[in-house]
């Protein structure tokens, strides 16, 4: 009775029936019958995965000795043999004995695997060389019979260690194209085991594994007893990198069904932020020549990835994705033109991603890309010392990227103008700017009265309140200019034609606007 009026109290206090209740002490006897499950947990459970885990150890560590009056396959043999009968152990063990079924399993694949890496590494005589064609698939047999067999058991735990045993595998080898492609082909096996039973885990553990194994590889692995290089050059090294990448990216994005599991866009950000720094560091160290077909690869492959994750309404991947494939397309563009012809590129590519954003519907690359936008231009601002009229180009893309905005605005699902209005804001600032350094300081203000005119078109053909603002702004910053620096600085002749004809476009102006509120009020 006291248990069930404790187990009564909880389910209350679960449901807020009574809020002011306190929580119910535990009885002494509920007390003591935990004790006793922790006590029966500790020395049937805890106790019998210890002392399989030291066997298992114990037998490793036997099978490691030289031996040297015997045949080098000799102990290997022994270990298989030896895997074999525990194995068969924990099968009798799977419906009498649980508990000791999984590590009985755990230890039977870490002796099948290290007897394989015996016949190729210890021993007094190597019975077989690890980057031979027979050593290799030893190893490989070995780390697939692990993976099947955690794999046909559904243990998630199981399943990480064999794809530990997997990718050391790819280490042990040594062979770089044997090992570049048994990383691929392992990276898509477990996103594909993880796609098939639902569980991301199999993926976020693969992945930390992978890109240990690529980085050991791109190393010279040294673990094998070789000297420290960066990135070891190979034809086709980073193209596993980047099937591992599209294969957890793919996986995540396919085992979870709910987009807002935070694991998994942790998982699909911190998959594509590694990848693409590793492939990014690999390509400026090793493929010099060819860095920027490298960079267009890997660019095309990211934002394929995005598109996926946004017919999937999964709009962090998306965002991820995009953003790291023209992170990438911007060091290619970096690499392959120089000042000021950098900028220029940059900016056009500015507008391409508002576009892919319009397209993949997503909010954040749109804001991202005002941020680097707005960088690109303070570079190219702080690092010119003369203005050949690339800054023009800046204005031009601002007024193209608000107008995109503005087009597909539904697309966006932007409830303000506010981005719109940062690009046009850009552009106001942008063009001034640009004017004031590519013509001659005696006609500045009439450029800048020019540009206003051209606002003033804009705005009637576009039918758009904005940029007669603009047009305004612009005006008003041209009297600015004539009353600070205008009087002081022009001759006399220029000085009266820019201010008769500021004068005049006020007056214009003013006029046209006075007309449009009389017919506005006539009924």
């Amino acid at each position: 009775m006291q248990r069930l009026e404790a187990r009564l109290a909880r389910i209350e206090a679960y449901l807020r029936l009574d809020e002011s209740a306190a929580a119910p002490k535990a009885s002494p006897a509920c007390v003591e019958q935990r004790e006793e499950e922790l006590e029966f947990k500790v020395g049937q459970e805890w106790f019998a995965k210890v002392g399989i885990a030291a066997l298992g150890f114990g037998a490793a560590f036997t099978l490691s000795q030289p031996y040297a009056g015997l045949a080098s396959a000799l102990p290997s043999l022994a270990g298989f043999a030896l895997a074999g009968a525990i194995y068969a152990l924990a099968a009798f063990f799977t419906r009498r004995l649980e508990v000791v079924c999984a590590p009985l399993i755990a230890t039977a694949m870490g002796l099948c695997w290290f007897s394989g890496l015996r016949l190729c590494y210890l021993g007094a005589e190597h019975a077989l060389a690890a980057d031979s064609l027979a050593g290799a698939g030893v190893l490989t047999l070995c780390a697939a019979l692990n993976l099947v067999v955690a794999l046909r058991k559904g243990s998630p735990w199981l399943s990480g260690f064999a794809l530990v045993t997997g990718y050391a595998t790819a280490v042990a080898v040594g062979e770089p194209a044997y090992a570049l492609a048994l990383i691929a082909l392992l990276s898509v096996a477990a996103a594909a085991a993880g796609v098939a039973r639902h569980k991301p885990v199999m993926v976020l553990t693969a992945m930390p594994l992978a890109y240990a194994a690529y980085a050991a590889w791109a190393l010279n692995n040294p673990f094998l007893g070789r000297p420290v290089q960066w990135f070891a050059p190979a034809p086709w090294g980073p193209l596993a990198l980047l099937v591992s990448l599209a294969a957890f990216s793919l996986g995540l994005l396919l085992s979870t069904p709910d987009r807002e599991d935070m694991v998994a866009n942790a998982g699909i950000f911190l998959t594509t932020c590694l990848g693409s720094l590793i492939y990014l560091m690999h390509a400026l160290q090793s493929y010099e020549g060819r860095f920027v077909e490298a960079q267009a690869v890997a660019s095309v492959s990211l934002l394929a990835l995005a598109f996926v994750h946004a017919r999937r309404k999964d709009p962090i991947g998306s965002f991820v994705c995009a953003m790291a494939g023209f992170l990438l397309l911007s060091f290619a563009i970096m690499k392959a033109t120089r000042a000021p012809e950098m900028f220029v590129w940059l900016s056009v590519q500015s507008v391409i991603v508002v576009a892919t954003a319009i397209w993949l519907r997503s909010r954040f690359v749109v804001v991202a890309n005002f941020v680097i936008f707005v960088g690109i231009l303070a570079g190219y601002v702080a690092s010119v010392e003369q203005e050949r009229g690339v800054s023009l180009g800046f204005g031009v893309v601002a007024m193209v990227t608000a107008r995109l905005l503005a087009w597909k605005q539904e697309r966006l699902e932007l409830k303000t103008m506010l981005m719109r209005n940062a690009y046009l804001a850009v552009a106001f600032v942008v063009f001034p700017y640009a004017l004031y350094h590519l013509v001659p300081p005696a006609w500045v203000g009439l450029a800048w009265v020019g540009a206003a005119l051209l606002y003033y078109l804009v705005a009637a053909v576009l039918h758009n309140s904005k940029y007669r603002w603009m047009g305004h702004a612009t005006l008003l910053l041209t009297a600015v200019y004539m009353a600070v620096a205008g009087l002081s600085r022009l001759e006399p002749l220029l000085r009266t034609l820019s201010l008769v004809v500021l004068g005049v476009v006020l007056l214009v102006v003013s006029l046209i606007f006075t007309r449009l509120r009389s017919r506005r009020k006539v009924p």
